[in-house]
């Protein structure tokens, strides 16, 4: 089983995992039996080839996508076993998204944005928790503002907060820097690294970018849908050197 410090309790752990596509000649084996756990309180990225499997693995292990076979665990909650309205209940109370497009709701204010969620669920806010979330993300001047009046940079930031905000076991990562430049990517990527640093959360990131995969503790990474290789303490170039010799 492929991780970075396995005496660390797991935040989700994928056993045996095959999704496969459509039936017959024409079906797409696009996972082939993926086993992998990811420690809590740590970053990871995972990385691979166009065609892999990144981003199918990355929604079978946040219940948007079923499994063909296979298990898959949210903490110590086996989530393909769940009900519709279980999984709809487990994604919003202990996974949180951060995804390529912000997904802000642009008639609310940045602060309407990341309550949303709570507000959804019906949960009181910590306001200590939500003032440390937008100060650390340095977001706390911005708050009144709707997502047109702010850069893009500062949008996923209000993205971060809100994936924050409700305290999930995990966060998914979806190429979050991929429709930002370079700058803001550094600038978003800082802040989820120091999420993980100073607040204890887990990120699990898709990723095409090795210097995006670098502020992470370890990287796997995926061909063909398996498991082919992990990177702890990855730098852009050890991780570009790893994308070459798989062929990406």
């Amino acid at each position: 089983m492929l991780a970075a410090g396995l005496d660390t309790q797991a935040a989700v752990t994928a056993t045996d995992v095959v999704k496969v596509y459509g039936s017959g000649p024409n079906a797409v084996r696009a996972l082939k039996g993926v086993t992998i756990s990811f420690p809590t309180g740590r970053f990871t990225a995972i990385m691979g080839p166009s065609g892999s499997g990144k981003s199918t693995l990355m929604h079978c292990l946040a219940g948007l996508d079923t499994v063909t076979s296979g298990s898959v665990r949210v903490g110590d909650t086996e989530i393909t076993e769940l009900s519709d309205k279980a999984l709809t209940r487990l994604r919003r109370d202990r996974i949180g998204f951060v995804f390529q497009a912000f997904n802000l709701l642009p008639t609310l204010t940045a602060e309407q944005n990341i309550l949303l969620p709570l507000d959804l669920a019906g949960r009181k806010v910590d306001r200590a928790w939500f003032d440390q979330v937008v100060r650390v993300l340095g977001i706390a001047d911005r708050l009144g503002h709707r997502p047109s009046e702010l850069s893009g940079g500062q949008q996923q930031r209000v993205a971060c907060a809100r994936a924050l905000l409700p305290r999930p076991q995990v966060i998914f990562a979806d190429e979050p820097t991929g429709n930002l430049d370079s700058a803001s990517s550094a600038e978003v990527l800082h802040f989820l690294r120091m999420s993980v640093r100073e607040m204890g959360q887990t990120i699990v990131m898709v990723t095409h970018d090795p210097v995006a995969a670098s502020y992470a503790d370890q990287v796997v990474f995926l061909a063909d849908g398996q498991l082919v290789g992990h990177l702890p303490e990855p730098t852009p170039e050890r991780v570009l050197d790893t994308l070459k010799s798989l062929g990406a």
